[in-house]
């Protein structure tokens, strides 16, 4: 898609597309366009003149196009991640939780949340504490965790005591300490 082309010609212009469109250009999407997606998508999802529940289908496009995009780097797979936990989180709080649909349920990403990072709180907080004489790759390391866990402030206000609630508080803390 050329920009220019997409002012010449507003078919061309995703954002005003049905999402019924916008799904079946995804089947067959490529590359970069499957970024043009989830941003058109996502904006729509956060337009509070939309019912409910539409906002949580352009979410949920968002989210299926963020997951096809190319990138097999660690910084492409973390910034997919984080675009995925932070967009959950925010139809989680502004549309309300819901445990039928994975994507939504706060117990399910606070798991997937725990499941994308490599590292333990103690861990993160044992290395932050010199992450200055550390290699590039290990504070790359904690950068990428400091971002996978923007969310959880928000996150463990939804979530049940458990285990895992407990896990993401102790990295509340620690994210405070990441660089």
């Amino acid at each position: 898609m050329n920009a220019d082309a997409d002012h010449e010609n507003p078919t061309n212009d995703l954002s005003t597309w049905t999402i019924e469109r916008l799904r079946s250009f995804t089947e067959n999407a490529q590359g970069q366009q499957f970024e043009a997606v989830r941003v058109v998508a996502q904006g729509h999802a956060y337009r509070a003149d939309e019912p409910p529940e539409a906002r949580r289908q352009w979410a949920k496009l968002s989210l299926q196009a963020n997951q096809r995009l190319p990138g097999d780097s660690v910084w492409d797979r973390a910034r997919a991640t984080q675009h995925n936990f932070m967009l959950r989180m925010w139809v989680i709080d502004q549309l309300g939780p819901d445990d039928e649909d994975h994507d939504w349920s706060p117990e399910t990403l606070a798991a997937d949340t725990v499941t994308a990072l490599a590292l333990t709180p103690a861990e993160a907080r044992a290395l932050a504490t010199h992450w200055r004489d550390l290699a590039i790759e290990q504070i790359g390391e904690l950068r990428r965790h400091k971002n996978l866990t923007a969310h959880l402030d928000r996150l463990v206000d939804h979530l049940r005591p458990s285990p895992i609630r407990d896990q993401l508080l102790a990295w509340t803390e620690t994210r405070r300490h990441l660089p």
